[in-house]
């Protein structure tokens, strides 16, 4: 029991020496939460204080054999003109991914009816904003809390590794 405690022990240290720090990613959205993608429901009021980022996504989930999912221009989007659209999301599933790979606004409607009842979305996309800059490095005494903590992790994971190779050499 004592080897296996020392191999959980050695493994999660590993892993925390070598893992990468993590990335931002892309953000899916579900236009409309739970109401999803139908007639009167306020989807301006939907996209209120959220923020598009370029590479996030919306999700609309609908009947398909009822609504869709058209891109159309500004002047379309307002009058409710599903004509000419710049392009079509949907695919026919009824669960339609519409990718916000383009900083620009965005101006989305239902082009079988739908529109009249409220089924249009607008959504501005922006560059991701630049990350926070790091805080400084507190100093405790002469050595700082990184410094502590790489003196302290190094010498941790040198061990670790053969200590897993052992374990998993007795095992075998």
């Amino acid at each position: 029991m004592a080897r296996f405690t020392v191999l959980i022990v050695a493994v999660v240290l590993a892993f925390l020496v070598t893992a990468p720090m993590p990335e931002v990613t892309a953000k899916k959205y579900t236009v409309g939460e739970n109401k999803f993608w139908n007639p009167n429901i306020n989807y301006t009021i939907w996209a209120q204080g959220k923020h598009f980022y370029l590479g996030d996504w919306l999700y609309f989930v609908f009947d398909r054999n009822q609504h869709n999912i058209l891109e159309v221009n500004k002047t379309d989007y307002e009058g409710c003109i599903a004509d000419h659209p710049i392009r079509n999301w949907t695919r026919g599933a009824g669960r339609d991914i519409v990718t916000l790979n383009e900083t620009k606004h965005y101006y989305l409607l239902d082009g079988k009816g739908g529109c009249y009842g409220g089924m249009k979305l607008a959504v501005k996309v922006e560059k991701l904003p630049p990350p926070p800059k790091s805080a400084p490095v507190k100093n405790i005494g002469s050595v700082s809390m990184v410094t502590g903590f790489a003196q302290f992790m190094v010498p941790v994971s040198l061990f670790a590794f053969p200590a897993i190779w052992d374990v998993i050499t007795r095992m075998w």
